[in-house]
């Protein structure tokens, strides 16, 4: 059974948008797309007068090189938020599929499913914020098209172990198709599972630019997945989703002098990251640090909302996550440069005398 069996069947019937980009055929003169013939000012011969490729070959094979696949089996979009909304509308009908969630966990999962009128079947983490296997395999119902899993898991930070995923993997076949959010990878000693695409044809990878490659602002993630699936997702995604200035920063930052200098912040801040752990477990309103493979520690408080409210009005913002389910005493606390880690110490110090 090919996986695409498992997506709507009007949108594998459907015939794509074709774009005057796509139907270029590598012209000298170009006068199909309306676009002006004057570059804008400040272009600095990146042409965005013209518009861009909506998948860039050099692009994709960086990120393939970069993450151990192919080229055809990477879809680069506006941050991995797109490949998710994406995925939900290839693989859910309104009203009638559904998607599985492990709370407490990434949100936009649960946001495009409801937006596509997908039903969101949760299960929990364990109180250790662990994956239960078996209770998630025993949850899922024939209305389950996408199965996510977030590893490390974002607000938590734990891990999902490998063996777990492959299990997984093996279980949805002919079932749904599982996605591994890898946003984190980088900063934990765990190796991808983009490995497996191969093996199991309904197994597909988020990664991102915006956290280790500093790259929020530019808003390029990638969905890695076959080939079958990487077509059908382009099918409906928008014609020319990828500037041309930040195709070009990508680049830049994925090139041998700006990997190495990614690398060298990545290490920084799995150091100041136990820094920070053993630091704030020490004081004394702290209940707990939850063991984090991330760029962020989870921090559960005797009085999250003074320690929130006093952080802010020292000019520090961390996330309120106590909305989240099992974390109704926590925030989460990015790790920042040593100084910005200092300042939270400093003013988390003075909240405690």
């Amino acid at each position: 059974m090919s996986v695409l069996e498992l997506a709507r069947a009007e949108i594998r019937a459907m015939q794509p948008y074709s774009s005057a980009r796509m139907e270029a055929g590598g012209g000298k003169i170009m006068l199909n797309a309306n676009e002006s013939a004057w570059a804008p000012p400040g272009d600095h011969g990146l042409g965005c007068n013209r518009y861009p490729d909506p998948q860039p070959q050099a692009l994709l094979e960086a990120l393939a090189s970069l993450y151990g696949v192919r080229s055809s089996q990477v879809l680069v979009g506006r941050g991995s938020d797109e490949a998710i909304d994406l995925l939900v509308r290839a693989f859910c009908r309104a009203g009638e599929d559904a998607i599985a969630i492990q709370p407490p966990t990434f949100g936009m999962y649960a946001v495009c499913a409801r937006i596509q009128n997908a039903a969101v079947v949760e299960v929990p983490l364990s109180p250790s914020f662990t994956l239960d296997v078996d209770a998630l395999l025993a949850a899922l119902t024939p209305a389950v098209k996408l199965v996510f899993v977030c590893t490390p898991n974002n607000p938590t930070g734990q891990l999902v172990a490998h063996d777990d995923v492959v299990r997984l993997a093996q279980a949805l076949a002919g079932r749904a198709l599982l996605v591994v959010d890898e946003a984190y990878n980088e900063f934990s000693d765990a190796i991808s599972v983009a490995g497996l695409i191969d093996r199991h044809d309904n197994l597909a990878v988020l990664r991102t630019l915006s956290k280790a490659w500093a790259l929020a602002g530019v808003r390029i993630g990638s969905l890695l997945a076959n080939e079958e699936v990487i077509g059908l997702l382009r099918r409906i995604m928008p014609p020319y989703p990828l500037p041309l200035p930040c195709v070009d920063l990508a680049l830049q930052a994925l090139s041998e002098p700006g990997q190495a200098k990614a690398r060298e912040h990545i290490q920084v801040v799995r150091q100041q990251r136990q820094r920070m752990a053993a630091a704030l477990a020490a004081l004394p309103g702290v209940r707990q640090v939850l063991p984090s493979h991330a760029n962020f520690l989870a921090v559960r408080f005797d009085d999250a909302a003074a320690v929130y409210q006093r952080l802010l009005s020292a000019g520090i913002v961390v996330r309120d996550v106590r909305r989240y389910a099992q974390l109704g005493d926590a925030l989460r606390i990015t790790i920042g440069t040593p100084e910005e880690n200092d300042g939270v110490l400093t003013a988390l110090q003075d909240v405690f005398a």
